[in-house]
């Protein structure tokens, strides 16, 4: 069963997940606040984390550190901010989606089945090892290491490295990453991918502005290049 931590401080929103998570097999913890929340997570090592940003004690960003400090489970945010430098910056500090209030059930468990399978370790035991003069993928541990060292990616950031590194050296489009990746709902999310592959680079690459092994390729998409 998969288990989803809802944070948020609107009793009528945790109510309304409550239940439309219940029914639908999901184990549900609530929190009402980022405390509680942290706690929470410590304790029940959630699979999902959907987090509001507007929290009464600490701001959602805080909370979202705190968690990225120790765990890779995807968060989706739960937001009224609408504005795109928000949006931006709970990707940059690991969010896995954004979704703004108010929202459709259907669109949010759709996202949320999107982060979980994002999430989901799927042992691929034919897949090989990729190694280029900065990195290594290993496509079947799910793991990458530099040097002697392994480099922590969260799930959404593997999802995105794993595509084009399985079509290395071909062209992936916008769209088909946006789908693989996140799934069909979010084709028109490009920001998504910018913040992404800076991600990436900054980890992975020996010199993260002027890549070459992360490849952008303008209007069109990325190629992976070993």
């Amino acid at each position: 069963m998969t288990r989803v931590l809802v944070i948020d401080d609107e009793p009528q929103i945790l109510r309304a997940l409550r239940i439309n998570l219940s029914v639908r097999g999901y184990e549900v913890i609530t929190a009402h606040n980022g405390a509680a929340a942290l706690r929470a997570a410590a304790e029940r090592k959630p699979d999902v984390v959907v987090l509001d940003l507007g929290l009464p004690d600490m701001d959602g960003i805080e909370v979202l550190a705190g968690l990225r400090g120790w765990t890779t489970a995807p968060v989706i945010v739960l937001s009224a901010r609408t504005d795109s430098a928000d949006k931006v910056e709970a990707l940059d500090a690991g969010a896995d989606d954004y979704v703004t209030k108010p929202f459709g059930m259907d669109e949010f468990l759709a996202r949320l089945r999107a982060a979980v399978r994002r999430g989901a370790v799927a042992a691929d035991t034919d897949a090989p090892v990729v190694t280029t003069d900065s990195f290594t993928v290993d496509l079947a541990a799910k793991k990458v290491t530099r040097g002697d060292a392994e480099v922590h990616l969260t799930p959404t950031e593997w999802g995105m490295l794993e595509m084009l590194v399985r079509n290395r050296g071909k062209l992936v489009g916008q769209k088909e990453l946006l789908r693989e990746v996140w799934g069909p709902a979010y084709a028109t999310e490009t920001h998504y991918l910018r913040v992404y592959l800076a991600q990436l680079r900054r980890k992975l690459e020996d010199d993260p502005s002027s890549p070459r092994h992360l490849i952008t390729e303008p209007g069109m998409g990325y190629r992976f290049q070993e």
